[in-house]
């Protein structure tokens, strides 16, 4: 890190064992992604009269290239949060997985998703529960009954526009839509 880490702790004391756990924390951060520039932690203690034991709310903030990430372990009903321990992990757990998409971004191992293409209702059949639907190449794709979310099958009508995504590979009758929503 290029600044060092800072630690507070609020409405309590900063035991030394729980700073030597946050301090490992962040060295383990330091190993999934080794570009963080700071890092600073609060722990704070908070009371609540209707309920029994403290309550412990962690915060975490790092600094990245090109990004900040903030986490927030909030007690609210969590009675989990009562044990120190486990709010600093969750709170840690949190942190890892937004550097871990972070670093994924950043080398480009993303999948991108492709959008949903829109094509036409051009045959229905009913009484056999699958119709076939025209993309914008003029190509068919075969719509099965159970593909179809929203409205459903039955309120499909030859002429309607729909969103759809084709599954990989080809079935008996061809392409094949694995989700279709009426417009």
């Amino acid at each position: 890190m290029q600044e060092p880490l800072r630690i507070a702790f609020r409405n309590m004391e900063a035991p030394a064992a729980i700073e030597e756990e946050i301090r490992d924390h962040v060295a383990e951060l330091e190993t999934f992604f080794d570009r963080i520039t700071n890092c600073s932690v609060v722990v704070e203690a908070r009371h609540h009269h209707h309920r029994q034991g403290r309550l412990f709310h962690v915060s975490i903030r790092l600094t990245v290239p090109e990004r900040e990430i903030f986490v927030q372990r909030d007690p609210a009903e969590d009675h989990a949060h009562e044990d120190l321990h486990v709010t600093i992990r969750d709170a840690f757990a949190a942190a890892r997985r937004q550097l871990q998409d972070h670093a994924r971004e950043k080398r480009g191992d993303v999948k991108v998703h492709e959008a949903p293409a829109i094509g036409r209702i051009v045959r229905l059949f009913p009484e056999r529960g699958y119709g076939f639907l025209a993309t914008d190449t003029g190509d068919e794709v075969y719509v099965h009954r159970n593909a179809v979310l929203g409205r459903g099958f039955d309120a499909l009508r030859v002429g309607d526009r729909v969103r759809y995504v084709v599954k990989e590979g080809e079935g008996e009758q061809g392409p094949q839509a694995s989700t279709v929503v009426p417009l």
